[in-house]
């Protein structure tokens, strides 16, 4: 038997311009920008001015953007377009197609050569048969981003027969790679770290310092990763000094070799900070980038073609859906104005609460100064959701006397000194990092030894906990930090 019941259930859903606003809160400027760019494209009824002004809270009060109030609830069965249609005072410049000047166009950009592309032209200067061109060609594309080839020469062999239909050996494969490693940068096609620097050490001039340091990573590589100085000293027969300059030669050789070639490098995007902190006679003053505060407004012609259509008597069906269209984006373009208004006002505010929140440090610089502060800090102090101000502190940059700086760097979780206070771990991964600075190369400390110095300060951390701080500082172990 079919069995019915009521089950009363609460939900709450966002819009789908509530949605659109919270993606638009997280966009960076540039990516904000690319997004208006969209819209505008998309939407004729909305433009923008000219002008850009950097954008503090009084500007925000006293902005003031067209709106289209006395046409938002026009009835669009009292509307007509011929009469707008009919109008023949339209510039000849919007009937142009190519509608900008000389200077204007864009000269086209020489596509860069690729790493691989300029390895495939290295080897037309090799005289090669068919079979072997296609074997280092194949060599050639296994190479990945950092040079190295990853692959055993078996699994090349296999590789080509089935996929290329190219039957070789272990052999001529080997040969093919011989060839591969005779190509710039020095160092490319190795199969690991210890023959890319040999690689590299065979290709230099030949000095009594070279040779060794050849010997040492040939033959001595285990304990010299290890920073066993002293056997290798004891191996070799020679002084402190000597041994400095064979290790000197080997830190000049480049790890990655396939990162040093230009053309391989991505482009690397600028960083456009959305704030800027300035000091002003003691004061904190908070800017936000001019370019997330657009001057937008509806398009005048839109609103002139709603007033034609609604003083208009002749009506027809067509022109109710031309209507019905024009509407639709009218009421997108002003709710994308309302929208970035939205996101202005939200950045500032929030940024501003940061600001206070940490206002000795952006007064000193001194990041041992920074204070404990979490999402829910900034979120209780201005008012929207932890959500909401996790979107506007990521991937955005703000701009201080002391350098350009990532938002979300200026949270940290805290925990208690000597004296109970709460501390930024901030303020203990800094002075951690300015004990291994100022440490004895020669014999660096331990993190045992770390944890002690610290509790000294007033820091009292466990050892796991020395360790766990060094690895997010990209700080390798004591033995590693070990110089001649």
């Amino acid at each position: 038997m079919l069995k019915q019941f009521l089950n009363l259930k609460l939900s709450q859903k966002l819009s789908p311009q509530q949605i659109q606003l919270m993606k638009l809160i997280q966009l960076p400027t540039q990516a904000f920008e690319q997004r208006l760019k969209e819209e505008m494209n998309e939407n004729p009824a909305l433009e923008t001015g000219n002008e850009e002004e950097d954008f503090d809270k009084e500007e925000y009060d006293d902005a003031e953007y067209d709106d289209y109030e006395d046409n938002e609830n026009i009835n669009t069965e009292e509307i007509n377009i011929d009469e707008y249609l009919s109008n023949d005072e339209t510039p000849d410049y919007k009937t142009q197609v190519n509608n900008y000047s000389e200077e204007e166009r864009e000269s086209p950009l020489a596509a860069p050569v690729s790493f691989h592309q300029d390895l495939i032209n290295q080897l037309n200067t090799f005289i090669l048969n068919d079979e072997e061109r296609e074997i280092a060609e194949f060599l050639v594309g296994s190479i990945d981003d950092m040079g190295y080839i990853r692959r055993s020469i078996q699994d090349i062999v296999d590789d080509m027969a089935f996929t290329q239909g190219v039957y070789t050996d272990e052999k001529s494969v080997e040969k093919m790679m011989n060839v591969i490693h005779e190509l710039e940068p020095s160092g490319v096609g190795a199969r690991d770290l210890q023959e890319c620097l040999l690689l590299q050490l065979k290709h230099k001039t030949p000095t009594e310092y070279v040779a060794m340091a050849t010997d040492i990573i040939e033959n001595q590589y285990d304990a010299f990763i290890k920073k066993h100085y002293d056997k290798l000293i004891q191996k070799y027969n020679v002084s402190n000094e000597q041994l400095k300059k064979a290790i000197h030669e080997i830190e000049k050789l480049n790890p990655k070799p396939g990162g040093a070639f230009t053309g391989n490098n991505k482009i690397t995007e600028n960083v456009v900070p959305d704030f800027a902190i300035r000091i002003v006679d003691g004061e904190l003053e908070l800017t936000l980038n001019g370019r997330n505060a657009p001057a937008l407004h509806v398009s005048k012609d839109y609103q002139e073609m709603m007033q034609t259509y609604k003083e208009s008597r002749d009506k027809s069906n067509s022109q109710k859906d031309a209507v019905q269209f024009i509407k639709q984006k009218l009421d997108s373009a002003k709710w994308f104005i309302d929208a970035i208004r939205q996101r202005q006002e939200t950045l500032y505010v929030t940024m501003n609460a940061i600001m206070h929140y940490q206002e000795e440090y952006f007064l000193d610089g001194d990041d041992t100064k920074m204070k404990p502060m979490i999402l829910k800090d900034i979120a209780d102090l201005v008012g929207l959701d932890i959500s909401t101000v996790s979107r506007v502190a990521n991937s955005k940059y703000v701009e201080t006397p002391y350098g350009t700086k990532l938002i979300k760097e200026f949270f940290s979780e805290a925990m208690k000194n000597d004296q109970g206070e709460d501390v930024s771990t901030l303020e203990i991964k800094k002075i951690l990092q300015n004990t291994i600075e100022e440490e004895d190369k020669h014999k660096p400390l331990p993190d045992d030894r770390l944890a002690e110095i610290l509790k000294e300060k007033g820091y009292p951390i466990a050892r796991r906990t020395i360790a766990k701080y060094r690895e997010l500082l990209d700080i390798p172990v004591a033995r590693m930090r070990k110089k001649m």
